[in-house]
């Protein structure tokens, strides 16, 4: 069998796979609930692949491999290890008083959620309009999986686009969150498989001397604080940032919703451990961007270096070719495993939380769901079409600023047992994604994390003065849904 049609049979075999898994998923949705986060009986284990693929990704796995390779051992430090922090501590502090409310109020989406804590329709439109932020982490992954799929297969970029759209429209279209979780955990473990072999294959670059090797490269290179880097080049853009908005993003609606996938609490410690272990693995594939780097590859276009770097790497053997199919196609699956996840989350949040309230419940939710889908798809696909350089950033602008703004509303709401008047929540929310914006945006703080870190400290340095000021207020009569 040669390398080509080796090609193009695994990924009719991924394909068909992926099918399938969705056809089970669809036997088992019923209705919009069911679609949006299941029916209560998937197993930790699995949700915690899934949500480890879904933080992961296009970003961990095609993006930011770019910014090691640019900016080196500052960049590997803010998104691996203060990353990874973050993830870690975020859900330790979160995952069961969410879950409590989420299971006490049925809620299905973030907005939801917000609605049933603080009983005020208004703050969660609010929250419900901002969360369609997320779609610029959506045109991130689809210009990722389309540099991928150029480099499998002898298309042009803008097609591949349209053919990354269509492949995960249709499997999620069927079965919502069952082809999601399944679907995952399929890409998941394909995921470690690559990562493992692509951080072994790799480490001969280091020559045994990773430090050395590192050094050699330039001056800042391997240092923890790079100065001749425009992003990551003291402890705060390196440390503080990377562990804040990380911790921060882990209340995106893709992410934080999972826990509403839980049978109960029993499921928790299974849940939090299989997600930290599996993903930090997956901050291994940053490594690529050193591997690259001390190969002597000269990247143009940082988005790429990941693409470059295989094509290189295993594009001159017999084996290799066999291998770059695998290795394409698990990274293509990384993006998806994310990209569905997402789009499951956005459909739920337009029907339940912008349709529902303005204009009643006469619309058929789950085929109105599925019509959001496409719609936000299509939208995703024109904003990709000509996409700006460092695809990373500017995706980082828009989820930088949902986690900014959701910081205060969500942190409070889990951890405070008390009534929180609006003007709290809701000003912090709107101090978080106007600083994080008007930062960035004006180009006072160049690093997207270094904006939303600022503003998220101004949002949480607001809420906890309006606590402080409101200490005496009337008990919340959802107090018996917050943990102590």
């Amino acid at each position: 069998m040669t390398p080509e049609i080796f090609k193009y049979m695994v990924t009719l075999a991924y394909v068909v796979l992926v099918f399938w898994l969705s056809w089970i998923g669809m036997r088992r949705t019923k209705d919009i609930r069911g679609f949006s986060i299941g029916n209560k009986d998937l197993n930790p284990y699995l949700i915690g692949i899934t949500l480890a693929a879904s933080i992961s990704s296009t970003a961990t796995f095609v993006i930011n491999p770019g910014f090691v390779y640019s900016h080196g051992l500052s960049a590997y430090i803010h998104y691996g290890l203060a990353g990874s922090l973050g993830i870690l501590t975020a859900f330790l502090v979160l995952t069961r008083g969410f879950l409590r409310l989420g299971e006490s109020s049925n809620a299905l989406t973030i907005p939801q959620w917000i609605f049933y804590r603080y009983n005020h329709r208004g703050l969660s439109l609010f929250f419900a309009f901002i969360n369609l932020l997320s779609i610029t982490f959506v045109v991130l992954i689809l210009v990722g999986c389309s540099l991928l799929v150029t480099g499998l297969f002898p298309i042009e970029q803008k097609t591949a686009l349209v053919l990354v759209l269509v492949f995960v429209f249709s499997y999620v279209l069927m079965g919502g969150t069952y082809a999601h979780a399944y679907t995952n955990t399929l890409q998941g473990v394909m995921m470690l498989g690559i990562t493992v072999l692509l951080f072994a294959q790799g480490w001969k670059y280091f020559a045994g001397d990773p430090v050395a090797a590192l050094n050699a490269v330039g001056q800042g290179y391997g240092d923890v604080f790079n100065g001749s880097s425009d992003l990551y080049f003291d402890f705060f853009s390196v440390f503080v940032s990377g562990f804040v908005v990380t911790f921060a993003l882990m209340l995106q609606p893709h992410i934080l919703t999972k826990i509403l996938y839980l049978r109960s609490e029993r499921d928790i410690g299974k849940f939090i451990g299989t997600t930290v272990v599996v993903g930090s693995i997956f901050t291994l594939m940053l490594m690529i961007g050193f591997y690259a780097r001390l190969a002597g590859l000269e990247v143009a276009n940082q988005d790429a270096v990941v693409r470059d770097y295989l094509l290189f790497e295993f594009g001159s053997s017999l084996w290799g070719e066999y291998m770059l199919a695998l290795v394409f196609l698990t990274l293509l699956a990384a993006g998806m495993s994310t990209l569905d996840g997402i789009l499951v989350s956005l459909s739920a949040v337009v029907v339940n939380d912008i349709v529902e309230p303005l204009f009643g419940s006469r619309y058929n939710g789950l085929l109105l769901s599925r019509i959001v889908l496409v719609m936000v798809g299509v939208l995703g696909v024109i904003l990709a079409w000509n996409p700006p350089p460092l695809i990373g950033l500017f995706a980082q602008k828009g989820v930088y600023g949902l986690a900014a703004a959701s910081i205060v509303p969500i942190l409070f709401g889990v951890l405070v047992r008390r009534h929180i008047p609006l003007w709290v929540v809701l000003g912090a929310a709107l101090i978080g994604l106007t600083a994080h914006l008007g930062l960035n945006l004006s180009g006072l703080v160049k690093n997207p994390a270094v904006s939303a870190s600022y503003a998220i400290v101004l949002a949480l340095g607001y809420g906890f003065v309006g606590l402080l000021a409101t200490r005496a207020g009337a008990p919340d009569k959802q107090i018996d849904y917050i943990p102590s």
